[in-house]
């Protein structure tokens, strides 16, 4: 199969091209950052958690390979979110360092930036599988009834729903994903498939927040999914599923010396309703 150059590029100088000594300083100098936050999300369960701008948080596989669930919004208006089809274009189907996660119309600017990924050396597998997936979005209690006819309510959209609830928000905030951990890509038929998780105990994956954040991870109910969920060999994979950890760390003032949070879209929202009309338009 031939390649094709990506629709996307990136100019110098335009938002897509990173500071890359910025965010390499950020993770490696991890002396000049405080622990302000840390703790465990058990198998099966969401948690919710707020992050400053210009902090960073890591999600961690404490226990061994485990998936994780992740949505972010913007603190102060859950209205701005990931999103992953845009995040997809921009940065590509699976993410890694430097990468960033974006943010919904019409606010369009990066919450996170990555800045420090444990398994950016699996690359791609003999599959064509890569590792932080943003191809496929959460399982839910849904389409689980559709494929099986049983109900089950602890799937990532149902976990990730209980833990919004404290925050004010309802099943209508719980968006597509960035599927931590997760090994995806398409198949010969150009199916999506999934892979068992590469994680090992201590890995992680950590985000540098560009804005105030409202973050909620779900340990997924597959686990690492080396057993499948559907299908004739599905069966519950209680046993190959493990908590995920979280760590917010306070940065050195120095470190973020110069670094503002990115302002939204410059788009002020014509969208062609204003008497002017376009230059092709001479009716």
């Amino acid at each position: 199969m031939k390649d094709f150059p990506a629709a996307y590029q990136v100019s110098e100088g335009s938002a897509l091209s990173v500071d890359r000594p910025f965010y390499e300083r950020i993770a490696a100098e991890t002396g000049g950052r405080t622990l302000v936050d840390a703790f465990t999300i058990p198998i099966r369960t969401g948690r919710a958690w707020s992050v400053p701008a210009g902090h960073v948080f890591r999600v961690v596989a404490p226990e061994g390979p485990q998936v994780g669930d992740l949505n972010i919004w913007n603190r102060h208006d859950p209205r701005e979110r990931l999103w992953a089809a845009r995040t997809r274009q921009l940065q590509g189907a699976h993410v890694t360092t430097f990468d960033r996660l974006w943010s919904t119309l019409p606010f369009l600017r990066p919450l996170v930036t990555i800045t420090a990924d444990s398994l950016s050396h699996y690359g791609t597998d003999e599959y064509g599988g890569r590792v932080h997936d943003l191809l496929g979005t959460r399982c839910d209690p849904y389409v689980n009834k559709l494929l099986t006819g049983q109900d089950f309510h602890f799937h990532c959209h149902s976990n990730l729903v209980r833990a919004v609830m404290p925050f004010g928000l309802t099943e209508f905030d719980v968006h597509d994903v960035l599927n931590v951990f997760q090994v995806t890509g398409l198949n010969h038929d150009d199916l999506y498939f999934m892979r068992d998780c590469p994680a090992q105990a201590g890995d992680y994956l950590e985000f540098f927040a560009e804005i105030d954040l409202l973050c909620a991870l779900s340990t997924c109910p597959g686990g690492d999914l080396s057993v499948p969920l559907w299908g004739p060999d599905a069966r519950d994979p209680i046993d190959v599923c493990r908590p995920l950890g979280v760590e917010i760390y306070r940065l050195a003032p120095e470190l973020t010396e110069g670094w503002q949070s990115p302002e939204v879209a410059p788009y002020r929202g014509q969208h062609g309703l204003r008497p002017e009309k376009g230059w092709w338009d001479k009716a």
